[in-house]
């Protein structure tokens, strides 16, 4: 017979906890000793009951484990052929093509992959039909499985230009939704968090962004992709992905469309750092794990050297490498759904869902993404969040470790970069004022870098 072991205890009410926590604080106040409001405006509380905070949302996150996902910038079809295979063979279970340009081979580029059993991506910083055409006779030939990833809206947010101008660009993709045979649309995010956006304004600008699609795109039945970067707030990022979900889902219904969204997941640039570059090591690890827990799809690791270093075999294998030992030695793919009913991340989720949602209303009672980005008005409101998280870096209130909290000051980087590492400025006539991102350490490190001798 089972002994239940805690039968024996009585159950404590939340009540009881804040009286004994009222105790142990010795007449300090509770609410400004132990209650922290983040930069969403959310109040977090420091225990959770289930007298007062059961929520049970429902979020249907995967069935599927998340796929490691590797990308390969394609410069040279062979070269990235053989490195698709290797990497493959090395515990890749998804790939991801950049393809700089319309002149490359799909039959080339996909030789001797396996082509059913493994997911691939084309992310196309381009916009043309007839590569697109040739992506689906290639499917449609070998049934292979892949998704292209396309974003417009993504391009005028990151480089200030559409690929045309807003008609022809919407022309294109109207016409590739006609001939579609695999899915098209990808929502790249991560410009915003990359740039300083909080939580909530990621969400709703998210919510905006694949609404605008949902209303210029006449025959859109094929899955979106939605791309994220995911933060070091871990707790916060894990609700992030759920609230995504569910949000993406509730606006879907209203269009009549009927598929769930892939969430790609990818540490943030934001937080890394080039001196003491081996602790972005621990900090991609947690983030890729509230991007499992969040629900993500598919993973791609951010390699620790990536911020100063070109594309590299070892840290790739590292980056990879993490992802396995969460997948095969953390057992992260046991569980699905492993957040649902969690009292802390279901209020969270909650939270975060209802104050994304009031935003995206109030952009689309002012006339939508677009509008408000030609307006200035998003690009105000992200820098006016970055701002506010730069102080606090500047301050030491919020720190990365090695860089503004016990730097080493030995650590020499100078003869060590391979790419540059700061925002590069680039002047020119732009439709809107591009979002730019920057990373936190930015201007310590440059002052580093010059007093280097």
């Amino acid at each position: 017979m089972a002994e239940h072991l805690f039968d024996a205890f009585e159950p404590v009410s939340s009540k009881q906890w804040k009286q004994q926590i009222q105790y142990e604080l010795k007449g300090a106040d509770y609410n400004e000793t132990l209650v922290w409001e983040s930069p969403e405006g959310i109040k977090v509380k420091p225990f959770y009951h289930n007298d007062e905070d059961t929520i049970k949302l429902g979020i249907n996150t995967p069935e599927k484990p998340f796929s490691i996902l590797q990308n390969i910038f394609v410069h040279d079809v062979a070269m990235s052929n053989k490195r698709a295979l290797d990497t493959l063979n090395r515990g890749a279970e998804s790939i991801r093509f950049t393809i700089e340009n319309e002149t490359v081979s799909v039959e080339d580029l996909m030789q001797n992959l396996p082509l059913e059993t493994t997911a691939y991506f084309f992310y196309l910083p381009f916009l043309s039909i007839d590569f697109v055409n040739q992506i689906n006779a290639f499917t449609n030939k070998t049934k292979a499985n892949i998704s292209i990833q396309i974003d417009p809206i993504g391009q005028l947010i990151k480089d200030g230009n559409w690929f045309d101008n807003l008609d022809k660009d919407f022309e294109k993709l109207n016409s590739i939704a006609k001939a579609a045979v695999v899915p098209f649309l990808s929502i790249n995010t991560g410009t915003y968090q990359n740039a300083g956006a909080n939580i909530v304004q990621q969400l709703a600008y998210t919510l905006a962004h694949v609404n605008e699609y949902f209303n210029r795109i006449q025959n859109l039945n094929q899955p979106i992709t939605i791309e994220v970067s995911v933060g070091t707030n871990y707790f916060f990022e894990i609700a992030k992905l759920r609230a995504l979900r569910l949000l993406f889902n509730t606006l879907a219904k209203e269009y009549n469309h009927n598929f769930d969204c892939h969430i790609i997941a990818t540490p943030t640039k934001r937080n890394k750092t080039l001196y003491d570059y081996n602790v972005n090591m621990l900090r991609t690890t947690t983030e890729c794990m509230s991007a499992i827990l969040g629900g993500a799809n598919a993973v791609a690791n951010l390699p620790y050297d990536s911020l100063y270093y070109k594309d590299n075999e070892f840290g790739d294998r590292i980056a990879r490498n993490q992802l396995l030992v969460l997948k095969h030695e953390s057992y992260f793919d046991k569980v699905n759904n492993p957040a649902d009913g969690t009292y802390y991340i279901e209020n969270l989720t909650q939270q975060l869902a209802e104050k994304a949602l009031l935003l995206f209303k109030d952009i689309e009672a002012n006339g939508g993404l677009i509008s408000q980005l030609i307006e200035g008005t998003i690009q105000k409101k992200i820098s006016e969040s970055a701002t506010k998280e730069q102080e606090l870096f500047d301050s030491g209130k919020e720190v990365l470790l090695g860089t503004n909290k016990y730097p080493n000051k030995n650590d020499k980087m100078k003869h060590d970069l391979e790419l540059y590492p700061f925002i590069k400025q680039n002047p020119r006539k732009t439709l809107i004022t591009p979002i730019i991102e920057k990373r936190l350490a930015e201007k310590l490190e440059q002052e580093r870098l010059n007093s280097e001798e």
